[in-house]
C-alpha cells in the first residue's frame, strides 16, 4: 500500500486539535471515520463518493485509538459494510464493550483524579459532563499487536496518547492518530487514566511497544517518548488525525516540549515544596475547568511519574498524591552541608 493510494476526508467538524482526518486506504480500508455523529456520517460518506468508493465496499475498518473523535462512527461503518473493525489490543475492549467499559472509565477517571488531589467538585464537574456517546453497548473487535498486518498495513504499537494507541505503516507513510500532532501536543496521563492508576505499582515498570500496549503502563510520558523516538526513526511521512500532514522536525519539537514541561513540573514544585499533581496543574495551566481538569491533573502526574522513576522526586501521600523534590547532592539536615 503506498501512499498515492491515501485518500483524506475531513469528518466531523473542527476540535481543538484541528479537524478530524479518516484515510481512505486504497478501496478498502478506512482508518479513523471519525465521531459518533450524523454530520461525520455525512462527511465521510461525501468523502466516500468523491473517491468513487460506497460505504458498504469497505472491508476493514481500523482505528488507532479508543477516543470517540477517531472510533465513534467505526461500528455504524463496519456495520454498514459487514466489514471487520480492528485496533490495538491495548485500547479494543473500550470500543468491544463499550457501554460496560464506559462504567468502568468513569469509576477509574474518578478514582485517578481523587488521587491526584482534584477537589471534588471539579472531579464531578468532569464525570458529569461525559456524556454517553452514540455507540453500541458491544462490537466485534479484532486485537491488534505490534507487526499484525491488516488490510496490505503494519499495525505500529504507539502507546502514550492512550494505552493500546496504534499506528498504521504503508510503504511511504504511517498514519499516526494522535500519537502526533500538526499544531498541538498530545495530552499524556489525563487522555487515558489507565496509565497512570492510583494503585500501588512498581514505578520501574514501563511497556515495550511491541507488547502492543497490552500491558498496562505506569510511566505514560516514557512510554510516549519511546514512541516518538520510534517514530523519528522512520522515514516515511506522518500523516496525523487531526489536520494534514506532519511536517519535518515535529517529533523532535514534541520530545524538547516535554523535556521543557518536566523542567517546568519540577521547578514549580521546588517552589512549592511539596505538591499534588493537581496543585501543579494550576502552576502549569492556570484555572482548569471541564474535561482540561483531567488532562491538565493528567498531565502534571505523568510528569512527576517520570521524575520520580528518575530519583528527582518522592511521592510523600497516597492519597491524594503528594510529592516533594530530592535533593541533588545529599546534605546533613542539621548543618545543611
Amino acid at each position: 500500500m503506498t501512499a498515492d493510494e491515501i485518500t483524506r476526508i475531513d469528518v466531523g467538524g473542527d476540535a481543538p486539535e484541528g479537524t478530524n482526518s479518516a484515510y481512505l486506504v486504497g478501496d478498502r480500508a478506512v482508518v479513523d471515520p471519525g465521531p459518533p455523529t450524523d454530520r461525520a456520517w455525512r462527511d465521510l460518506r461525501t468523502g466516500l463518493e468523491r473517491a468513487g468508493v460506497e460505504p458498504t465496499a469497505m472491508e476493514y475498518v481500523l482505528v488507532t485509538h479508543w477516543h470517540a473523535d477517531h472510533a465513534g462512527i467505526a461500528p455504524r461503518l463496519a456495520a454498514t459494510a459487514d466489514a471487520t473493525l480492528a485496533m490495538g489490543a491495548g485500547d479494543a475492549p473500550l470500543v468491544a464493550d463499550y457501554a460496560r467499559e464506559r462504567e468502568r472509565r468513569l469509576e477509574r477517571d474518578a478514582a485517578t483524579m481523587d488521587a491526584w488531589g482534584v477537589p471534588a467538585d471539579a472531579v464531578s464537574e468532569v464525570i458529569d459532563g461525559d456524556a454517553v456517546s452514540a455507540m453500541p453497548d458491544e462490537t466485534s473487535v479484532e486485537r491488534l499487536a505490534d507487526g499484525d498486518r491488516v488490510a496490505g498495513l503494519e499495525a505500529v504499537a504507539t502507546p502514550g496518547h492512550t494505552l493500546g494507541h496504534t499506528a498504521f505503516a504503508g510503504d511511504g507513510f504511517v498514519l499516526v492518530g494522535d500519537a502526533v500532532l500538526p499544531t498541538t501536543t498530545p495530552n499524556v496521563g489525563g487522555s487515558d487514566t489507565r496509565t497512570l492508576r492510583p494503585t500501588a505499582v512498581n514505578p520501574a515498570r514501563c511497556d515495550d511497544p511491541a507488547a502492543g500496549g497490552a500491558a498496562i503502563d505506569h510511566d505514560p510520558l516514557a512510554a510516549f517518548r519511546r514512541t516518538l523516538e520510534r517514530l523519528a526513526d522512520r522515514s516515511e511521512r506522518l500523516l496525523p488525525g487531526h489536520g494534514t500532514a506532519v511536517e519535518s522536525g515535529r517529533v523532535a519539537e514534541i520530545l524538547t516540549h516535554h523535556r521543557e514541561r518536566s523542567r517546568r513540573v519540577f521547578a514549580a514544585l521546588e517552589r512549592r515544596g511539596t505538591a499534588t499533581p493537581w496543585d501543579l496543574a494550576g502552576d502549569l495551566f492556570g484555572d482548569l475547568v471541564g474535561i482540561h481538569v483531567k488532562f491538565g491533573a493528567g498531565e502534571a502526574a505523568a510528569h512527576l511519574r517520570t521524575l520520580e522513576r528518575q530519583g528527582r522526586v518522592d511521592r510523600l501521600e497516597d492519597p491524594p498524591r503528594r510529592y516533594r523534590p530530592v535533593d541533588r547532592e545529599p546534605r546533613t539536615r542539621e548543618t545543611g552541608v
